[in-house]
């Protein structure tokens, strides 16, 4: 390779030797930062006191109460680094991490160092001082270096802040970022060992994204066909039902489950058609006594035992014919298939059967 010329390298040398100095002086503004916000989290007074004038004196910033692009990435970068040596010294202690540093001063005192650090900078995203996506990141930083037994309080600490993270000037800002830790640790858990905290954290998740937010709609309709209800294909022993009807009622799960199926070709759409009418014809004649009706309270099924697949066994299906609640579920997935096949979208191909006319006349029937 040819030698670079003499002038070259001077100028690289002379540009390496200017970069120096700044590195080192953003590290010492770091240190100071932090060390000012550690000295912040061991007051015992309400954040509205004292948080802005803290960030007044670590980052000084150029406007009186908000911080600018870059001071907020200086500010973020401290307490990401401020987090990670409380996370650390709660380790080598061997505390729970959100109980270390507890004793905060002489006064009865439930906080620990680490609540009360995202306590101060919460304060300060809601009042519009730092940017509203920085309590986010530090949260999603604390759940990644904190064992499960950890995160159960620190989600607890996200539970009870619901409302003000929910704000508007801070969903905006961090809904991406919480959506992608919720589902981080939804990952990290065992569905069968820690039921109770997915679940805390699929309710988090339904309560703080509204129901038109784009990642919790499907917008592209795909089913989950994945989802089989097994069924007694051969009739046992002293059964006292017809088994025919059983598999006719049964069998029309494998339409629900996928409906864009059903126009797949015209056996098919006929097929559900007839065991449809099938199923609809014994609804109708054997209609629910005045006992059954009673038994018809949406208050007390939420209090009754729930199933999330249906009970299939051949012995059950005379009883499940009696219960309003069973019924009230099988016609709601004919009405979502139904709902399916009139939108006027692309699903029906070429050569597929075109079910408007035999729909009408179906969804007649189910209305009567």
């Amino acid at each position: 390779m040819a030698e670079a010329p003499s002038g070259l390298r001077i100028l690289l040398h002379q540009h390496q030797k200017e970069r120096t100095p700044v590195h080192i002086s953003s590290h010492a503004d770091r240190d100071r930062v932090i060390e000012i916000f550690k000295k912040a989290i061991l007051k015992s007074d309400s954040p509205e006191n004292f948080a802005l004038q803290t960030v007044q004196e670590a980052i000084k910033p150029q406007r009186q109460t908000v911080l600018v692009q870059d001071e907020n990435q200086s500010l973020e970068n401290a307490l990401r680094t401020l987090l990670q040596e409380l996370v650390s010294s709660a380790v080598q202690s061997g505390e729970d991490i959100m109980q270390y540093g507890q004793s905060i001063d002489d006064q009865e005192s439930t906080y620990g160092q680490i609540p009360r650090l995202l306590d101060i900078v919460l304060f300060l995203c809601e009042k519009g001082h730092v940017e509203g996506g920085m309590i986010f990141q530090l949260l999603e930083d604390l759940t990644e270096m904190s064992t499960m037994r950890d995160c159960k309080e620190v989600f607890g600490y996200i539970e009870s802040k619901q409302d003000i993270l929910g704000k508007q000037e801070l969903f905006g800002r961090g809904k991406l970022v919480m959506l992608r830790t919720c589902n981080q640790l939804l990952r990290r858990l065992s569905k069968a060992n820690d039921v109770v905290f997915c679940g805390r954290i699929l309710m988090f998740l339904a309560h703080f994204f509204p129901l038109s937010e784009r990642s919790a709609v499907n917008i592209k309709g795909v089913f989950n066909t994945s989802n089989e209800t097994n069924y007694e294909k051969d009739a046992p022993n002293g059964i006292s039902i017809d088994f025919n009807f059983y598999k006719t009622f049964w069998s029309l799960q494998e339409h629900f489950r996928n409906p864009a199926s059903t126009t797949v070709a015209p056996t098919k759409w006929h097929k559900f058609q007839s065991n449809l009418t099938v199923v609809l014809d014994t609804f109708e004649a054997q209609p629910l006594s005045d006992d059954d009706g009673k038994a018809n309270n949406l208050e007390e099924e939420e209090s009754a035992a729930f199933n999330i697949k249906y009970l299939t066994s051949s012995n059950l299906m005379g009883l499940e014919l009696k219960d309003p609640s069973f019924r009230r579920h099988i016609l709601v997935q004919c009405l979502i298939l139904f709902d399916y096949l009139k939108l006027p979208v692309g699903h029906i191909q070429d050569g597929d059967i075109n079910p408007s006319t035999s729909l009408k006349s179906t969804i007649c029937c189910t209305e009567n």
